[in-house]
């Protein structure tokens, strides 16, 4: 899949060796040009065209991301640790339940700004995303346990069941033609109010396991 077809690279001099900001900088404009070709061409983008959108020489892109499926394994990866992290950060917050709203509201809003359906799936199975993915499981279980004690959230929710509502939000109003920009805020809050003890009757089914 990589396209090294027409970059030969010359000789490396001192003077054209990058800094660690400049590292820094090629690698975050580079993931951003790939998200947004991605998001225009699905997986018909070609590495040339991200190089050329982040406004840096092919093998620059190549240095950092040797295949294509190591760019898009970082852009999924990159988007799942700003999760984990929020989940992390908001564990120790004083009020368990608005912080598992919060939090279900930085999932929502990134998933409306990021769609990243092709690239999950083009990087299912990839260790790296796995490893990211297990981090934010492990911050969002804390998470969920401590709205659980807190009686914030019914007894039987797990996290198994928030991680699947995340996007939930988003789902709903992508079926409008359409839909005004915050609607999802709408849903997101007949959502946390049924994860609310309160009236609450017994599930039908378990929990799924994921």
């Amino acid at each position: 899949m990589t396209d090294r077809s027409t970059w030969y690279p010359r000789p490396v001099t001192s003077t054209d060796r990058p800094t660690r900001a400049d590292a820094t900088r090629n690698r975050a404009l580079l993931l951003a040009a790939a998200e947004a070709e991605f998001a225009e061409r699905g997986p018909s983008a070609s590495v040339a065209d991200i190089a050329r959108r982040a406004g840096v020489a092919k093998g620059t892109l190549f240095r950092h991301f040797p295949t294509k499926e190591d760019l898009i394994a970082a852009i999924v990866c990159g988007h799942i640790a700003v999760l984990a992290d929020a989940a992390r950060q908001l564990a120790d917050a004083p009020d368990p339940g608005a912080a598992l709203l919060e939090f279900l509201t930085i999932a929502a809003d990134q998933r409306q700004r990021h769609d990243l359906t092709f690239l999950q799936s083009a990087s299912a199975g990839d260790p790296r995303v796995a490893e990211a993915g297990d981090a934010l499981h492990t911050n969002l279980e804390t998470l969920v346990e401590r709205a659980r004690q807190a009686g914030a959230i019914r007894a039987d929710v797990t996290e198994a069941d928030i991680f699947l509502m995340m996007c939930a939000p988003i789902h709903i109003v992508e079926n409008l033609a359409a839909p005004s920009p915050l609607l999802w805020q709408r849903y997101l809050a007949i959502i946390f109010d049924g994860l609310r003890p309160d009236g609450a009757h017994p599930l039908p089914q378990p929990a799924p396991v994921i």
